[in-house]
C-alpha cells in the first residue's frame, strides 16, 4: 500500500471515484496528498466525461484530519508549513463546491477536522455508515477550524449550531450529524459502499446540466440575500427549460416512461 498514490482517481460509466489512500494514517492529511488531491479536483472541473464524484477514504476511516505526525516534525517551522496546506485545504474544499457536477461523500469510521468533517461538509451529498462518528477538532489542539468550516459549517447547522460543534468539540454519531443537517443518509456500515455507489450511478443518469444548474444555485443562495437568488433563479430556469434534457423529461412525464437524458 505504501507504494501507490495517496490519492486515487477512476472514471467509470460517468463516476468519478476520488479515494483518499492513507489507510494506515486514517487518509491523515500531510503536503503530498493535498498536493495530489488539489491538482486532481482542478483536472475533474468541465470534464464533460465526469458526471457526478463519489469521494471515500480508503481503510477504516474516512479521514481523520491533519497528518498530525507530519505537523510535529516541522518544530518551529509549523506555521510556515500550515499556511501552505491550509491554503491548499481552502482550495480544495472550494474546487468540490465549485464543480459543476454533484459530490457526493461516502463517510466510515472517523470524519473529523478540517480534513474530514471540512471535506464532508464541502459535498453536495453525505451517505455515512450508521458506526460513523464525526468532530470538528481544531480547538482541541489550539488550532481554529479551516478547510472553509467557517462558511460550510454555520450554513449547514446554523450559527448556533456551528459554535458549539467548535467550541465544545462534541464526537457526534453518524444519527446525531443527520440530526443536525451535516448528514443527508445514515445506511448500515456493510451497505455504506453498495448505497453510496447507486446513488452515484442515478445522480450520473440524471439531467447534467440541470444537476450542474441546481449545485450551482443551492450554493449560491446559501451565501446570499434571499431577494437575490429569485432573478437567478428566474434566468436559470429559463435557459434550461429549451434544453434537450428539459424536452426529454417533460415528454417522459407525459409519455410515462423513464427519461432517457443526454
Amino acid at each position: 500500500m505504501t507504494d501507490e498514490p495517496p490519492v486515487l482517481l477512476e472514471v467509470r460509466d460517468g463516476v468519478a471515484h476520488l479515494t483518499l489512500n492513507r489507510p494506515e494514517q486514517s487518509n491523515a492529511l500531510n503536503a503530498t496528498l493535498l498536493e495530489q488531491l488539489l491538482e486532481i479536483v482542478g483536472r475533474l472541473r468541465g470534464d464533460r466525461d465526469v458526471r457526478v464524484v463519489l469521494l471515500t477514504g480508503a481503510g477504516k476511516n474516512f479521514c481523520g484530519g491533519g497528518d498530525v505526525v507530519e505537523f510535529a516534525s516541522k518544530g518551529e517551522q509549523l506555521p510556515d508549513h500550515l499556511v501552505v496546506l491550509t491554503e491548499q485545504l481552502g482550495r480544495i474544499a472550494a474546487g468540490l463546491v465549485g464543480l459543476d457536477v454533484p459530490v457526493i461523500a461516502a463517510i466510515q469510521g472517523a470524519a473529523t477536522g478540517g480534513g474530514g468533517l471540512g471535506l464532508a461538509c464541502a459535498a453536495d451529498i453525505v451517505v455515512a455508515g450508521e458506526s460513523a462518528r464525526f468532530m470538528v477538532a481544531a480547538t482541541r489542539v489550539g488550532m481554529a477550524p479551516d478547510a472553509g468550516m467557517t462558511f460550510t459549517l454555520p450554513r449547514l447547522v446554523g450559527l448556533r449550531g456551528a459554535l458549539d460543534l467548535a467550541l465544545t468539540n462534541p464526537l457526534l454519531s453518524a444519527a446525531e450529524a443527520k440530526e443536525l443537517g451535516l448528514v443527508g443518509r445514515v445506511v448500515p456500515d456493510d451497505a455504506l459502499a453498495d448505497e453510496a455507489l447507486a446513488l452515484a450511478t442515478k445522480l450520473a443518469r440524471g439531467p447534467r446540466d440541470s444537476q450542474a444548474e441546481t449545485k450551482r444555485l443551492m450554493w449560491a443562495g446559501a451565501g446570499a440575500a434571499f431577494g437575490a437568488v429569485l432573478d437567478d433563479e428566474a434566468a436559470t430556469v429559463s435557459r434550461l427549460s429549451g434544453s434537450a434534457d428539459a424536452r426529454e423529461g417533460l415528454a417522459a412525464v407525459i409519455e410515462r416512461r423513464r427519461p432517457e437524458f443526454s
